[in-house]
């Protein structure tokens, strides 16, 4: 039989009922649809997480102290004094993969403004912070190395905590804050970072490290400058291990710790986080496809369903084609490309539904849908393996029909 005549002949069946036919599409639309926007949602989410990190900064390597340990109780990393100003000093000192350093502790404090106050992060560091995280003021300015030298009281305030204290939105670079009952002066404001999954990078408030030993942890020169992190950023990525190696063996070195001795300080590196996020994100996309699968097979079950029925309906057409002439082969090749014609339409159709679902999502529910060329490549193939996998069984059905029975069937 020639191409066209079976073309021809798979849309006159196809067509013979259209709302039966609509229907069975329908369902492959639904399944494709499904599978697109889900995939986007999950790819979205991926970047989304990758965004959140990077925002942390780039090739940073992170650093807390250890754990103090009551009785048998482990009071949680950073809670004993293992990490100094001077372990970060002598990062940035020896360790020649290492860019830069910010040591710091994290505290939290009520915080008053006039009749406005608010409990947040007090982020004690020094002025490389701002380059090691990425993370810039906004108007105003950062505080310096003069005003480390001299311990001043002054303060950068985040947007989160501009929003609970100056409501009538007047400028605060210039005014005063209130941290345990003493006077801080604003002297800058840092630009919108976003909520990260760690932590509101917009709710702290940053202060000098030696003015919050002095006025805030009740540290200073005399009994000890520890810090519970240090941030290290290595020069380039390809440094990372390099630099996590040197750091680890320079702390080592300091703190005096030898087999079979634990380290007394903790680990991560930006890639560390950025690989457990990829993993949890593929989950998450593997199950979303997942669920997405199950509508599309569910579609496919249609297609044999209808197939089937198409069969037992034409069952007298077959064999009049069969008694002039037509081979099982011809049989078989007409109703498994009526199958694929109704996966193909649905297949379609779901490409073009699928993609305007994701940006309607994105702009609706604001969320971060990225549509991938293979993911439509995808979908589109297994719409196509779907129609003639669920094709097959009743086309085979109705090209071993025996003539002469079906010409005597109703």
């Amino acid at each position: 039989m020639k191409t066209r005549d079976l073309l021809r002949l798979s849309f006159s069946g196809v067509l013979q009922n259209r709302i039966r036919s609509a229907l069975t599409i329908l369902g492959i639309v639904i399944g494709i649809a499904a599978v697109i926007a889900l995939l986007a949602i999950g790819q979205g989410a991926k970047v989304e997480s990758d965004k959140q990190i990077q925002m942390l900064g780039l090739n940073l390597i992170f650093i807390r102290a250890g754990a103090a340990v009551t009785g048998a109780v482990s009071m949680g990393m950073g809670s004993a004094s293992t990490l100094t100003v001077q372990d970060a000093q002598a990062i940035l000192d020896v360790c020649p993969t290492i860019a830069n350093v910010a040591p710091g502790i994290n505290s939290p404090q009520q915080v008053q403004y006039g009749e406005q106050n608010t409990s947040t992060t007090i982020t004690a560091t020094v002025p490389d912070y701002t380059t090691v995280r990425n993370f810039h003021a906004e108007k105003g300015r950062f505080f310096n190395g003069a005003d480390m030298e001299r311990a001043a009281p002054v303060c950068v305030v985040g947007q989160t905590v501009l929003q609970k204290l100056y409501l009538s939105g007047e400028n605060p670079v210039g005014t005063k804050l209130l941290i345990r009952g003493e006077s801080y002066e604003v002297i800058g404001t840092m630009e919108h970072k976003g909520v990260t999954a760690f932590t509101d990078m917009d709710d702290q408030i940053f202060v000098p490290l030696p003015t919050a030993y002095n006025r805030i942890f009740g540290l200073n020169a005399t009994t000890g400058q520890s810090v519970t992190y240090i941030v290290a950023q290595a020069k380039s990525l390809a440094d990372v291990p390099a630099a996590q190696f040197q750091i680890t063996n320079l702390l080592r070195l300091r703190h005096k710790i030898k087999p079979p001795l634990t380290d007394d300080f903790y680990m991560r590196t930006q890639m560390d986080l950025m690989q457990t996020s990829e993993a949890m994100s593929r989950m998450f996309t593997l199950l979303l496809g997942s669920t997405a699968g199950i509508s599309l097979l569910v579609g496919g079950i249609g297609i044999m369903n209808i197939m089937l029925v198409s069969v037992s309906e034409r069952t007298h057409e077959i064999g009049i084609r069969k008694a002039v002439g037509a081979c099982p082969k011809d049989i078989l090749l007409q109703f498994i490309v009526e199958a694929a014609t109704l996966s193909l339409i649905g297949g379609l159709l779901g490409i073009g539904l699928g993609v305007g679902g994701s940006a309607l999502i994105s702009a609706w529910l604001k969320w971060t849908t990225i549509v991938t060329p293979f993911s439509v490549i995808i979908s589109f193939l297994v719409s196509i393996m779907v129609g003639l996998f669920f094709g097959i069984y009743p086309a085979k059905r109705a090209a071993s029909l025996d003539p002469i029975a079906a010409l005597h069937a109703e």
